[in-house]
Order: C-alpha cells, then sequence, then structure tokens
C-alpha cells in the first residue's frame, strides 16, 4: 500500500496571488497533497470557516484593510483549532511577539523557506496529535463507560481504593462483605474489612505494592464481614483509576485449596520450557510496564537483544540435541552474568533479551560487553565436544518517549543487525547501541552530499508502475520513479531526498541521469515487441534548462527511439510558478514529437489556468482526490466536473494512487481516461505487466 501523507486544507492569506501560489507549491514539493483557499475579505474568511475544516492558516504581513490580527481574532472568536502562522518579510521580534500572544503559532521569514516548512511540519504535527488525542478523550470516556456498566454487572467482587479508603465497591462486594449501603461501606477503610490477624499483613503487602507497582500481586488473608463472620480469602491487587483519580483495584474471592496450582500454571505459562528462562509473552508484559513507567516517572531503562552469531551453522554442526544442551548452558551464563532487578528471557531460538529499569544504556551496553567477553572466552562442552560460540547485542533505551513494546523491540534488533556492517565485525562479536537519528530520513542540512555521493557511486535506482486505460483499449503505459538508495541499500523517495527549494544543479542531473537510463531501458523492451510508453517525471530546474531539449533530441537519436515513446511529467505548483519556461518546455518537446503531462493537478487556486497557457496531452489528477471522493459526495462531484472540463478541452485524465476496486466505478462513472495504483501493481524495477489481463 502506497503511504500518503494525508491531504493539507490550507488558508492563505496573502494580497498576491502568485505568491500565494507559490505557498502551495512550496508545501507540495515538500510532498503534502494541498487543497488551498486565498482568503480575501472578512466575509470570505467567515464562510470558509463554518463551511470547511482547516489545517493551517498562512498569513502574510500586511497592511490591507482585512490584516492577519483581524483573522486570527476571528479564529479565536469561532473558537477554531487552526494554527495559525503569520509570515513576514523580515525578522521582527516585536511584531513576533505581539502576535503570538493574541494566540498565533509562530511567525517566520517568507524569504526562509526551510525555516517556513520546519514550522509548518511541526504546526501539522501538533495538530494531528491533538485530534488523535481528542479522538482518544472520546473513546476513554466511551470505555469508562461500558467498564462501569461491566462492573456493576460482574458477579466478582471488585472495589477502587484511594489512601485505603473505598471509593468504589460493585454490588457483588457489597454481598460478599454483607453491606448494604455504598456510602455506608465508603466510610470504612479496606484495613476495618480484614479480621485483626491480617491487617499487619495487609500493611506489608500494600507497601511492598507501592514499591514494585506489580499488577495481580495476591494476598491470603482473613476477611471479617459485617456479621462479624471471617472468611479466607484471596485478595488480588492492581494499579487503576476511577473517576480520573489514581487509585487501587481490588478483586476479593473465596480462599481455593488449588490457588498453589494456579500460580504455578501461571508460572509455567510465563517459561521457556527448554532454558527455564522467561519467555517472549513474560518478557514483552514486563517490557509493556517498563515503557509506562518510563513516561509516567521520567525514569530511563535499556533492553539488550543478544543473538548467538551462526545459529545455524551451529544446530548443524551438534544437531538438535547437542545445540539444545548448548542453550542451556549459555542460558546458564547469561544467569550469572544478571541480576534479580533484570529480567532475562529467551525471544527466538538463538536469541535472549535482558530488561533493566532502570538502568542507563550506556550501563546496559557495559553490561553487554561484559557479556560479549565472557561468552566470546568461554569454551562450551556438548558432549565431550568443544563449542566457541560469538554473540552479537543491540542496545536500545526505554526512556519516556520510548515506542510501543514490539517497536522498542525491533530496535535493539536494528542495533544487534548493525553490529555486522561495522569494519572487523563482519561475522558479529560486537555490541551496538541504537541511535534513533541514524534511522531518520535524510535531512535537508547533509541530502546534497548524500545525494552527490549516490550520483558517484551508482545508488539510484529505476522503478516502473503501469498505467491502465480505464476503456480497456490495449495501451503499455509506464511511470517511470526514482528511488535513491542510502548507505544502508534502503530506498529513499525523492521526497525525502530532495529539499522543497533545490537543489537546482543537482536536480538536474538527475533528471538527466532518469532519462538517459529510462531511454536505454525501454529502447531495449520495445526491441523485443512492445509498443511500450514511458512517464518520466521532471523538476522545475529542468523546465528551466533551455539546453534539455537540445541533449534529448541526440539521446533519442542514439538510442533509435521516437519521440512519442516519451510523455515528460511536470507537476502543477511548478508549471504555475514557471509559467513561461513550462509553455516553452512544452513547446520544444512537441517539436521533438514527444507528450507533455502535468501531475498533481487541480490543487492550485486556479488549477485551469495553467493550461491555458501550456499545451499538454495528459492531466494527472492529485491523488488526494482518490482518496477523498471514498469519503464523501461533493468530492465525486468535484472530479466529474473536472474530468469533463479537461475532456472538453481535449487532454486525456490519469487518476493515480487507486488502491482498492471499490473505487472504479466511481471513477468508470466519472469518465476517467486511465488509473495507477497499487491496486494494479506496485511500482517494481521491471516493465513486467501483463496489460492483455486487464
Amino acid at each position: 500500500m502506497q503511504k500518503q501523507k494525508s491531504t493539507v486544507h490550507l488558508l492563505i492569506m496573502d494580497p498576491s496571488q502568485n505568491d500565494a501560489e507559490s505557498l502551495v507549491s512550496l508545501l507540495r514539493n515538500s510532498g503534502r497533497a494541498t487543497r488551498a483557499h486565498r482568503v480575501t475579505s472578512e466575509e470570505d474568511l467567515d464562510e470558509a470557516i463554518r463551511t470547511g475544516q482547516w489545517d493551517l492558516f498562512l498569513a502574510r504581513d500586511s497592511q490591507a484593510d482585512f490584516i492577519p490580527d483581524d483573522a486570527l481574532a476571528m479564529i479565536r472568536r469561532l473558537d477554531k483549532d487552526i494554527p495559525f502562522v503569520l509570515l513576514t518579510e523580515d525578522e521582527d521580534s516585536e511584531r513576533s511577539l505581539s502576535i503570538m500572544k493574541a494566540g498565533a503559532q509562530d511567525t517566520a521569514p517568507v524569504k526562509e523557506t526551510e525555516r517556513l516548512m520546519l514550522v509548518i511540519n511541526r504546526e501539522l504535527t501538533n495538530l494531528e496529535e491533538r485530534r488523535r488525542r481528542r479522538v482518544l478523550e472520546s473513546h476513554l470516556r466511551e470505555s469508562e463507560q461500558r467498564c462501569q456498566l461491566l462492573l456493576e454487572s460482574s458477579k466478582d467482587a471488585i472495589a477502587y481504593v484511594n489512601d485505603g479508603m473505598h471509593i468504589y465497591a460493585n454490588q457483588a462486594y457489597m454481598e460478599f462483605l454483607g453491606y448494604d449501603d455504598l456510602d455506608e461501606l465508603m466510610c470504612i477503610p479496606l484495613l476495618d474489612t480484614l479480621a485483626p490477624q491480617s491487617q499487619d499483613d495487609l500493611r506489608k503487602f500494600m507497601k511492598g505494592f507501592s514499591e514494585t507497582h506489580e499488577d495481580g500481586m495476591k494476598l491470603n488473608c482473613v476477611a471479617r464481614r459485617s456479621d462479624e463472620q471471617d472468611i479466607n480469602i484471596t485478595m488480588t491487587v492492581s494499579a487503576a483509576t476511577y473517576d480520573g483519580e489514581a487509585c487501587i483495584q481490588v478483586v476479593v474471592q473465596p480462599e481455593h485449596n488449588d490457588a498453589e496450582l494456579q500460580e504455578k500454571i501461571r508460572e509455567i505459562s510465563n517459561q521457556d520450557l527448554l532454558t527455564g528462562l522467561n519467555n517472549r509473552q513474560y518478557l514483552m508484559e514486563r517490557l509493556t510496564s517498563a515503557i509506562a513507567i518510563a513516561g509516567e516517572k521520567n525514569e530511563t531503562g535499556a533492553l539488550a537483544y543478544i543473538g548467538i552469531d551462526g545459529f545455524v551453522t551451529l544446530k548443524n554442526d551438534l544437531g538438535i540435541a547437542g545445540t539444545d544442551l548448548l542453550l542451556r548452558d549459555f542460558a546458564a551464563l547469561l544467569e550469572e552474568q544478571t541480576n534479580d532487578s533484570m529480567t532475562l528471557a529467551r525471544v527466538s531460538d538463538e536469541a535472549f533479551c535482558i530488561l533493566a529499569l532502570p538502568l542507563e544504556e550506556q550501563a546496559m551496553a557495559d553490561l553487554g560487553e561484559a557479556i560479549r567477553k565472557t561468552v566470546d572466552d568461554h569454551l562450551f562442552d556438548i558432549q565431550g565436544r568443544t563449542a566457541q560460540v560469538t554473540v552479537s547485542i543491540g542496545v536500545a533505551a526505554i526512556t519516556e518517549n520510548a515506542p510501543k513494546a514490539a517497536d522498542l523491540l525491533g530496535r535493539a534488533h536494528t542495533a544487534h543487525s548493525a553490529v555486522r556492517s561495522q569494519p572487523g565485525h563482519e561475522n558479529g562479536n560486537g555490541v551496538v547501541t541504537y541511535n534513533p537519528a541514524d534511522y531518520e530520513k535524510l535531512d535537508d542540512a547533509n541530502s546534497m552530499d548524500a545525494i552527490t555521493k549516490a550520483l558517484e557511486e551508482n545508488r539510484f535506482r529505476l522503478l516502473f508502475q503501469p498505467i491502465i486505460n480505464l476503456r480497456g483499449e490495449g495501451e503499455e503505459h509506464y511511470e517511470a520513479l526514482v528511488r535513491m538508495l542510502d548507505k544502508d541499500d534502503k530506498e529513499v523517495s525523492p521526497y525525502d531526498f530532495l529539499p522543497p527549494a533545490g537543489p537546482s544543479d543537482m536536480a538536474i542531473r538527475i533528471d538527466r541521469w532518469v532519462v538517459l537510463q529510462t531511454i536505454k531501458q525501454l529502447s531495449q523492451h520495445r526491441s523485443r515487441g512492445h509498443d511500450t510508453r514511458l512517464f518520466l517525471n521532471v523538476t522545475a530546474e529542468t523546465l528551466q534548462d533551455k539546453t534539455f531539449s537540445q541533449w534529448l533530441s541526440v539521446a533519442l537519436k542514439a538510442a533509435r527511439l521516437p519521440g512519442d515513446s516519451l510523455i515528460f511529467q511536470m507537476r502543477e505548483g511548478d508549471a504555475n510558478s514557471y509559467l513561461k519556461q513550462a509553455r516553452e518546455f512544452a513547446k520544444t518537446l512537441h517539436e521533438l514529437h514527444c507528450k507533455v503531462a502535468i501531475s498533481q493537478f487541480g490543487c492550485a487556486l486556479n488549477p485551469f489556468n495553467n493550461l491555458k497557457h501550456v499545451d499538454v496531452d495528459y492531466v494527472k489528477i492529485d491523488g488526494s482526490f482518490t482518496e477523498e471522493i471514498q469519503k464523501n459526495d461533493e468530492a465525486k462531484a468535484q472530479v466529474k466536473e473536472m474530468v469533463e472540463s479537461l475532456q472538453k478541452s481535449g487532454k486525456l485524465t490519469i487518476i493515480p494512487l487507486v488502491e482498492n476496486a471499490s473505487v472504479l466505478a466511481t471513477l468508470w462513472q466519472a469518465g476517467v481516461n486511465y488509473i495507477q495504483g497499487y491496486y494494479l501493481q506496485a511500482p517494481v524495477p521491471e516493465m513486467n505487466y501483463d496489460f492483455g489481463d486487464q
């Protein structure tokens, strides 16, 4: 499934239509689908806010009749959660302070596009988090209501206690202790519901629970009912909240003779039967709890992932029985290196984990190095044979910002795998600490060097995705997509390795590399009898490159490739920003018999204006419309109207990001010519789609 950022619904307040279009292009070039509306008056803003949902307000500081301060005041008055960013010509700390006091989120000089994009991305992320929080709060209220109903109808005796006093008890709990009125029970401490001989045990038990916070702790004691009758009970406690207040949940059951057996069964279910250590299920429970504690108490812990190097070879050499003996001895060795405050578990055939909280990640890395050296120096005696083992260890920190348990385990595993990429550790036998910054996408500050190095090392690759004629005509079209391979040979999309505002020379180099490699592959593909045409994306820098058409003519002749086999695709935002250059670019390509397309169509403030000046053959409507037509009828009508207008002017229409069959009927009824998306095929290195099977 294609990863698509949600569409940004943008309000722009700018005296200049061209400058407003430039802001839309900036967001588009950063990889964000954008639907914009330019505010021209107080009435216009009022109608826009009341009739739509908006994600961002960009206002240029101006002295017009309707100023940004008035717009901000209206947003505040209507109590709308719309991040407001003031665009200034220069830095003005006094102006920034006054507008932020009035409720704006930030200010940014409009010329500093990199800084502006950082501000925009931050505010969109914050908005998404606020919306998610509101949804979760709603779900929480619903869950609490359901839990309350379940508590009241439960046959288990359940109560909630805060500072030793009852704050809630269900009917089963009151009946168990012989009380008729909840108000009466709420005046009685939990301690007074026990017989005198059990009260000291409860004090010690609750002290232990407050220190460990281990849910499910049990106490066998004697309860005293309101009628003075004593009952042997098992009390189970867990941390909880009731009515927004932290408290302790108490579950009371009659004491059973099989309690010891049940505890034994529980222990076995959490145990790895071969080594006697904890199993993966138990580790994940403890890791989830540790992450929660780290968030609540701002503590730091650590997780170590210990993998035996060359385990498959060892298993083949020692056999199953011998491998089992090795694993038992290895587990015993790990137990000697850890203490009781740590959780040691076997998580797969050859992998073990150590969890500790609190513990600094460097301390865990030091422990890992001690384990690595001990294992490296140890000779395992397996049925008279000697086996030597090495381990690769990955360490991940547990902080208040830690991800979910499965993702944190993945971090430790990633660090473990990274050991082999270190010089001198090709076979493992090392320790690596996970650094989140190493796995984030390239940022604008280092992308120039990264792109240059990738070009020099030929670390770019082409992928091809089919574009299908929805009317069933047997044409073969693909779009060529470029990916850069990072230092770990992972694909990076252009949105991630090219910053929104350039760099210009590098963009031209990449465009020419893509065109040249595509022409070579297409020439070979067509020589096998295929009448295939390719869509090629070009950047704004190539639109301005006056030497491109001459260079392309030479390349086409050298490959003996007809011009109409290539369709050059420019983005709507680029055509908008460089209208004269785009018009000339399309004209020179048509002279070479190439076709021209415009992509991401429909998001500009006046999308049809470009088509009056730039002669294109194909129009690819923005993918955000594909998402929205599946959600509301208004978007369906908008797309249908857009397609009809385009086709009346002789343009062939393409809808991208088709992810499922359910949208096809809508696109057919709208009269769309071509479709593209993962429903047909994901981008692949070869042009191998069976167009005859559509």
